[in-house]
């Protein structure tokens, strides 16, 4: 009863370790973990290029109207064209 040899406990069956269809089973999980392991780092490393460059001009934009290079209504339009 309790040496079933079912493969699920002890790594000799067809599941678990032993055979073709483990040792696949298994590839496919370390596969499944390596692309979670990458889209978590993806998301909290590497931003979006498109929301730095608008950040960036955002701030090249705010410099320009702080250095009164750009007047007020220039500046307004500009803005609503970048965050668009």
């Amino acid at each position: 009863m309790w040496n079933c040899n079912m493969g699920f406990m002890n790594g000799t069956g067809w599941f678990m370790g032993g055979g073709g269809f483990g040792m696949i089973f298994n590839l496919l999980i370390l596969i499944a973990v390596v692309v979670v392991i990458y889209k978590i780092f993806q998301g909290f490393v590497i931003r979006p290029e498109g929301s730095r460059d608008r950040n960036d001009s955002l701030e090249i934009l705010k410099r320009k109207f702080a250095n009164g290079e750009i007047n007020d209504e220039e500046y307004k339009r500009m803005r609503e064209v970048l965050e668009n």
